[in-house]
């Protein structure tokens, strides 16, 4: 560690315990607490959000906790100001990815502080706007106590979005039964504090191939599960470029076309016996608006014309897919404008909204009818990689952008 780094201690022992602000940490400090928790995405997230909980709860502000199916995480849901129609959504997901093999200065769960960055797991994705959220909570709970917060400001946590955007769902079920419709949501991923108003769809699938086992000498007699995978691999291939020919594009995005690709694949059993078995993980990257479903039957419409002259000496062939997740929506074919138009505002510029190749959890909202954006502080480039940092700058940038908004919440 260089001599002008230095690790920031956890503010554990510093955690608010006055309501009128006076032990209220910095957005500096709250990443530093929220950076000291493991909640790589198998571990459980509720430590951290019981921490804030309390913290909220301390100012008068009431969080309501929404668990999993298995009770060991859980989302948060906290609402500042009248429960009316016109609020605004903060989101962000607390959970990061893991730390194993890659080489970091210092420890990841420790923030360190160099030459104006802040390094460790979670500092860009996303626990930096998290900590920002929760430095706007005292100006948030003054305009609520001097009457003056016309419009809420809902503060929403979510848990394993790194593995699914599995637990937004949830929460946004219950933002829906509980508050009328909400005026914009921000999703804090790292944007650089640029406003992103489309990306990608995702669908994560596991195609198991079963084929009929025989000695390899006899190879009319079996069926070989890995062939028919190498045959159903480069279809899968070929719908891309088939999409690319049919000018299914969106320049917007680097990668200006839906995307398909098989990441992982195994199978068989000896090199002289035909493969019973293939299984090959796959997924497909949709752009805004393009019909999932349909890609996805022409996929499996294919599987049934590949399958269908082994049945009858082999009625034990098949191919299958599955989802291995549930597909996370597109950001980009709804209203976005109410959204881009208020970022501009609390940015006090006219800057145009980009699109981004990687997956959030705004399509999640944005399905509800609610218009969303993403923006956040922090780079996507230094997100999931060893010695991961966010620049006090960007810390400093989203905190003026959220002093921003509650005055624009004041003025109804």
């Amino acid at each position: 560690m260089s001599a002008s780094a230095s690790p920031i201690a956890s503010t554990a022992s510093l955690m608010p315990q006055h309501a009128d602000f006076s032990d209220w940490p910095n957005s500096r400090d709250w990443l530093a607490h929220l950076v000291s928790f493991n909640t790589v995405s198998r571990e459980s997230n509720l430590a951290l959000i019981h921490c804030l909980r309390d913290a909220l709860e301390v100012v008068g502000v009431s969080a309501e906790v929404i668990h999993n199916d298995g009770g060991d995480k859980a989302n948060l849901l906290a609402v500042i100001g009248p429960e009316i129609e016109g609020g605004v959504v903060l989101s962000g997901h607390t959970d990061v990815v893991p730390v194993e093999g890659q080489a970091w200065d210092s420890d990841p769960f420790t923030l360190r502080e160099a030459e104006g960055r802040l390094y460790g797991r979670g500092s860009s994705d996303m626990k930096g706007f998290i900590a920002c959220c929760m430095a706007a909570v005292p100006a948030l709970v003054d305009a609520q106590r001097a009457g003056t917060l016309k419009k809420p400001v809902v503060l929403a946590f979510s848990y394993d979005e790194e593995i699914g955007c599995l637990g937004a769902p949830r929460m946004i079920a219950r933002l829906r039964d509980r508050l009328p419709r909400p005026a914009a949501v921000l999703v804090g991923e790292p944007t650089m504090m640029a406003i992103v108003d489309a990306h990608k769809g995702i669908t994560d699938l596991r195609t198991t191939v079963t084929g009929k086992p025989s000695h390899s000498s006899l190879v009319y007699q079996g069926v070989s599960a890995i062939h028919l995978a190498a045959r159903m691999v480069t279809f899968i291939e070929d719908r891309m470029q088939a999409r690319i020919d049919c000018g299914h594009l969106d320049e917007r995005f680097d990668v200006p076309h839906a995307s398909l690709h098989v990441g992982r694949i195994e199978g068989g059993t000896a090199v002289n016996i035909t493969a019973g078995e293939c299984i090959f993980d796959w997924e497909l990257r949709h752009l805004p608006g393009e019909d999932v479903e349909a890609m996805l039957a022409e996929i499996d419409a294919h599987a049934e014309r590949l399958v269908a002259p082994y049945r009858e000496r082999a009625p034990e062939v098949a191919i299958r897919s599955e989802r291995t997740v549930e597909t996370v929506p597109s950001l980009g074919h709804g209203d976005r404008d109410p959204a881009i138009r208020l970022c501009q505002r609390l940015l006090g510029d006219q800057r145009a909204s980009e699109a981004v190749a990687y997956t959030t959890e705004a399509g999640q909202f944005q399905s509800e009818g609610w218009p969303t954006v993403v923006c956040g502080p922090g780079s996507i480039g230094v997100a999931h990689q060893a010695n991961e940092y966010i620049e006090l700058s960007q810390l400093a940038a989203c905190d003026r952008f959220l002093a921003q908004l509650v005055r624009e919440q004041q003025g109804g």
